[in-house]
């Protein structure tokens, strides 16, 4: 049987639908593991997706991790949850790399009331920080126009 996807150049593998053939691509050590797991978000279950997902994000090349967490962010998105396993591998990378963009697709499509409290405290700090920033930077230009006006003036 030949497969429709090429995994050594990565063609096609992120339009995966077969969590079977994703496990076998992990047993054989392939290289796009981190695309084919961004199909799976896309077009599995969660209850499918997560663990293999989880699993791409201990892939030793960084890029291919960067895509599973693509796919983390992903499968937020698209379901309004994640699994427990995916908040934890989440929390463990952290919001400063290459979790970054997942864990702030999970704030935004997940709803408050389902996040466990990490990720609660994640959206309230980022909300506050929000809220600091856009008053700073109000202030700043409140600054600037009186500025601007009193040098018009002299």
């Amino acid at each position: 049987m030949t497969s429709e996807y090429n995994w050594e150049t990565g063609e096609g593998v992120s339009h995966i639908d077969d969590p079977a053939e994703v496990d076998a691509a992990f047993e054989r050590g392939e290289w796009s593991l981190g695309s084919a797991v961004i199909g799976l978000a896309f077009n599995c279950s969660l209850e499918e997706a997560s663990p293999r997902i989880v699993r791409a994000m201990r892939l030793s090349d960084p890029d291919q991790r960067g895509f599973a967490f693509t796919a983390a962010g992903a499968a937020a998105r698209l379901n309004g949850e994640l699994t427990p396993e995916l908040y934890a591998a989440l929390r463990t990378e952290g919001p400063h790399g290459l979790a970054e963009h997942a864990i702030n697709d999970t704030l935004y499509s997940v709803p408050f009331r389902d996040l466990p409290p990490w990720f609660k405290w994640r959206k309230v700090v980022n909300a506050v920080r929000n809220k600091l920033e856009g008053w700073w930077l109000r202030s700043e230009d409140a600054v600037g126009d009186a500025w601007r006006a009193l040098r018009r003036r002299r």
